[in-house]
């Protein structure tokens, strides 16, 4: 995996924080440091604040919401940082995905019980040891046995992009198993990406649109999504690698990379 900032390898989201009515309250002796302090923690870790380097901490305590900011979007661009600015989660993205999952399961839409396969076209040939199926509940807790890596059968010069629900139907039906389903916590990519497949076809609509009715929508999460609106573009604040350099937004096929804003 790169070193890009928030940048994360699975299906993807933009993410706002819900409405305060929608969250529990803190109590009133949530040991939460005033704003003043955080922005001391955030300074004395990032550094100077015209590096290029730039966070937006949320809080949400008794008194409500909150963001307190550091930093810029990036060396050349000095645009104050605030709860609008649009980041790419990557990875966080995950937690998407088994929301979907539970949400499913509590509409008696799926059990965390069920083969992945179930919801695969027949043909695909999903890799089972000792005569156990790879579940939901396997995929989502990163038990299931798949790779940590990156699929065999990706373009090395471009994993994302080009990279196709035929191309990883072909991966899982080569692929063998090189453990028990459930014996290990091994952190796998390809594993989530194809839960959030498997989901998306159960539900009928494509991994964006699945978020957004199940998860977005309900909590008014309106700077959320993997399709960036104009007024998205003008807030976002781009990944940059390990020396700095600004990296464009990364370019999924059927694992799509979502960015939010964090109010």
């Amino acid at each position: 995996m790169d070193c890009r900032i928030a940048f994360g390898m699975v299906f993807g989201l933009w993410m706002s924080l819900a409405p305060a009515s929608s969250l529990a309250q803190a109590p009133a002796d949530t040991p939460i440091p005033p704003d003043t302090e955080i922005g001391k923690i955030l300074k004395d870790y990032l550094g100077a604040e015209n590096l290029g380097i730039g966070i937006v901490v949320g809080v949400i305590d008794a008194k409500g919401r909150r963001t307190i900011a550091y930093g810029s979007p990036a060396m050349n661009d000095q645009r104050p940082l605030n709860g609008d600015t649009v980041f790419e989660i990557g990875s966080i993205t995950k937690v998407f995905t088994s929301l979907a999952l539970m949400d499913m399961v509590q509409k008696d839409e799926a059990s965390v019980t069920d083969p992945v396969s179930k919801y695969l076209p027949a043909a695909v040939k999903t890799p089972e040891r000792n005569g156990k199926k790879i579940t939901l509940q396997d995929l989502a807790t990163q038990r299931s046995g798949l790779p940590e890596g990156e699929p065999s059968n990706a373009d090395r010069s471009n994993l994302y992009a080009g990279y196709s629900k035929e191309q990883l139907y072909e991966f899982l039906s080569g692929y063998q198993l090189t453990r028990d389903i459930g014996s290990l916590f091994e952190y796998s990519n390809i594993g989530v990406s194809l839960l959030g497949h498997a989901l998306s076809l159960r539900d009928g609509k494509d991994y964006e649109a699945m978020i957004r009715a199940r998860i977005l929508d309900p909590l008014g999460m309106n700077d959320t999504g993997i399709t960036l609106s104009p007024a998205m573009k003008a807030r976002l604040a781009p990944g940059h690698d390990i020396h700095r350099n600004p990296v464009p937004n990364l370019d999924f096929s059927i694992r799509e990379v979502l960015l939010a804003a964090a109010a």
